[in-house]
């Protein structure tokens, strides 16, 4: 049994038993983890409300080298995010970032997928209605290019041909992204047509850079899109269903946060 502390952010929680809760982790020394936290749900515990969605804090592990499920034994809380609870938008966008993080990433993810979550989540809390799902997507992006499988935008995913800057392209996501004018005619199918402003977008948000859709049709074109990429390359079948959610969101939550 190896006992560590590391930075951790809580992505998911559940009841376990009478008095357990069952979390899980994004840590900057072990990766994502699943933890119990034994006696959680007692009115008088040493967890409290520090192990709520979304809430940052210092985890006493001992991880077990044989077992998936490891003991969290403290949690010492340094940020809540209760910012993210006070917005249907913010809150179904960092649903949608933990639903991410706990799909794609693994134990040994070298800690970069607590670094990038973090700094989008407390971006997103930062943010208002109508900017919420750019920096959304912005922030998954880079998660995605974090975790190693970014796609192609400026060659061709295919035949690795370079990309005219204005050319309106197909993005294959079973290929790796976009692809150029003559694989496309050779793709089994499937795909998106990119735009050139799309894919410039898309472009700056893989690397790191400040981008928005050009307007809300267009956020939502990437959100489907974003969802498209990341269920082809899950590969098990099973429906990304926060972001289903998150993608679903239209005009009422933005009328009724501004009411």
């Amino acid at each position: 049994m190896r006992i560590i502390q590391s930075d951790a952010l809580v992505l998911h929680a559940f009841d376990y038993r009478e008095t357990s809760r069952i979390v899980r982790l994004a840590t900057r020394e072990a990766g994502i983890v699943s933890v119990i936290a034994r006696g959680a749900r007692r009115p008088k515990s040493r967890f409290s409300a520090a192990l709520d969605l979304f809430a940052s804090g210092v985890a006493h592990l001992s991880l077990h080298p044989t077992r998936d499920l490891h003991t969290l034994t403290a949690f010492d809380l340094t940020r809540a995010r209760s910012e993210l609870a006070e917005s249907l938008a913010r809150f179904a966008a960092a649903s949608a970032v933990a639903e991410l993080c706990l799909r794609f990433a693994k134990e040994d993810d070298s800690g970069r997928v607590h670094a990038v979550a973090t700094a989008l989540l407390d971006e997103i809390g930062e943010s208002d209605g109508e900017v919420v799902p750019g920096v959304t997507l912005g922030g998954a992006w880079r998660l995605v290019a974090e975790l190693g499988f970014a796609p192609t935008t400026d060659a061709c995913a295919s035949c690795h041909a370079a990309l005219a800057n204005a050319a309106t392209v197909l993005f294959h996501h079973r290929a790796g992204g976009a692809v150029c004018e003559r694989c496309a005619r050779h793709s089994d199918g499937g795909g998106r047509p990119l735009p050139a402003d799309a894919r410039r977008t898309l472009a700056a948000w893989l690397a790191g850079e400040h981008a928005a859709p050009s307007d809300a049709a267009g956020c939502r074109a990437h959100q489907r899109l974003l969802r498209e990429f990341l269920e082809e390359h899950l590969g098990d079948g099973r429906p990304l269903r926060a972001f289903l959610s998150w993608e679903e969101q239209r005009d009422a939550p933005a009328v009724a946060e501004r009411a």
